[in-house]
């Protein structure tokens, strides 16, 4: 009957994936049917905390995550959790041999949401290799199913990935994040003097990473090639988008790229995989 529980606890996972981000969940569609379930558990898992530090203002956000990170590592111990989306995370990583000091160094990061910090530049890596980095490496373990060698040399092309949405998200959310929560990740720079010229330097950053990042998805495994450069067209469209958006309405309004828009890319994106464009 564990196995019940076992499949309860995956459609956790994919439920929160779909509420809380229909990109990703195309993304993960186009994966290997195998591979789907533990990347909603990872990505299950990453949302919950990033929940805690962005979304729960009426409550003790430095408890709650202390909680959830011991609550964590007890499940890892224990191999079992209550808490459906942990138990989806915990097998799944027992089962890919996710390294914990991945996870370490994402709760690390967002612990670090949690303090009023001017980013400067060792502070703004640090964030993006523990907020976006080694949750691509996460999901490398699991595309790479074991395989050591391989995973070694995709390593760095998962991380300039992870590294390169996550910038792309700065950008998008620079409204949210500096109205709401008071936070400016972006290092040395002051929000009242945001310019188009501080933007084109960031987004130069950002276009050098996706160039190597395609190299690297080229070199994925099968089952998990199409799903991840579907995600990476759909953070390409966007990226150009914001491209085309001046930097005072970049802090004013939330970028976004339509639901049919994603479908489009969808289709087109497996058009040019069908063809052997990528």
């Amino acid at each position: 009957m564990k196995k019940l529980f076992d499949d309860l606890s995956y459609t956790v996972s994919r439920e929160t994936t779909k509420q809380y981000s229909t990109s990703f969940s195309l993304g993960i569609m186009a994966l290997s049917p195998k591979l789907r379930n533990p990347i909603y558990a990872v990505y299950g898992y990453v949302r919950l905390a990033d929940e805690i530090v962005d979304s729960f203002h009426d409550y003790d956000k430095q408890k709650l995550l202390s909680r959830y990170k011991e609550e964590t590592f007890q499940a890892l111990e224990d191999k079992i959790s209550l808490n459906p989306i942990l138990q989806a995370f915990q097998e799944t990583v027992h089962q890919y041999r996710i390294d914990y000091s991945l996870i370490h160094q994402f709760l690390k990061s967002m612990e670090m949401d949690l303090q009023k910090i001017d980013y400067n530049s060792d502070l703004y890596k640090e964030y993006i290799v523990g907020s976006a980095e080694v949750v691509g490496l996460m999901c490398l373990h699991i595309f790479t199913e074991g395989n050591a060698t391989e995973f070694e040399r995709l390593k760095p092309y998962a991380m300039i990935l992870g590294s390169a949405f996550q910038k792309v998200n700065f950008l998008r959310d620079m409204k949210d994040d500096y109205q709401i929560l008071g936070r400016c990740y972006f290092p040395n720079v002051d929000i009242s003097y945001f310019d188009n010229t501080v933007k084109s330097h960031i987004e130069k950053e950002i276009e050098e990473e996706f160039k190597t990042a395609l190299e690297g998805i080229k070199k994925l495994p099968g089952s998990a090639r199409f799903g991840v450069y579907l995600a990476f067209r759909y953070y390409i469209s966007l990226f150009r988008k914001i491209k085309k958006t001046s930097a005072s309405k970049i802090i004013n309004q939330r970028i976004r790229i339509s639901n049919g828009k994603k479908l489009s890319l969808m289709m087109s994106s497996y058009v040019q995989y069908k063809t052997s464009l990528l």
